[in-house]
């Protein structure tokens, strides 16, 4: 059995620390300190070349446990739907009208940071009720 490996995130994007800075409140992660010998991470940008400025931009889980997020830079926009997608478990064990008022309390925290809410997948025999949002991009995850 091989053993279990650590795995990073990455969105492409076209503002890298703008989408960070949502994921950070959307997940309650930080952007980790900067590269040793940088005070900031402002100091370690200046030290770049300008074309190599904001190309990318990360954020960790401050407890170790979920998986590096990254963000970087690419020309193209987003064209169509992801073909994966973040769940944000913020409805764990929850059910019926629980469910759905915690669901819709973190839409309305997610919106005020930029999120769009697209549609509620209602409960049905399988599954339990989840809303399909986008984040400042448009890139899709759903609050499960």
């Amino acid at each position: 059995m091989s053993p279990v490996r650590q795995f990073q995130v990455t969105f492409d994007c076209a503002e890298p620390e703008r989408v960070a800075r949502f994921w950070c409140e959307a997940l309650g992660y930080v952007v980790p300190p900067p590269p040793e010998g940088f005070a900031t991470w402002d100091a370690y940008t200046h030290s770049l070349p300008p074309e190599d400025r904001g190309k990318w931009s990360v954020c960790v889980d401050p407890s170790g446990v979920g998986p590096r997020l990254f963000f970087q830079r690419v020309p193209e926009g987003k064209a169509v739907k992801n073909r994966l997608h973040l769940d944000v478990r913020v409805g764990t064990g929850l059910v019926g009208e629980e469910r759905l008022a915690t669901l819709e309390a973190e839409c309305a925290r997610l919106v005020a940071l930029g999120a769009r809410r697209v549609r509620l997948l209602v409960a049905d025999e399988e599954n339990e009720s989840c809303l399909v949002m986008q984040d400042v991009e448009g890139n899709e995850f759903c609050l499960d």
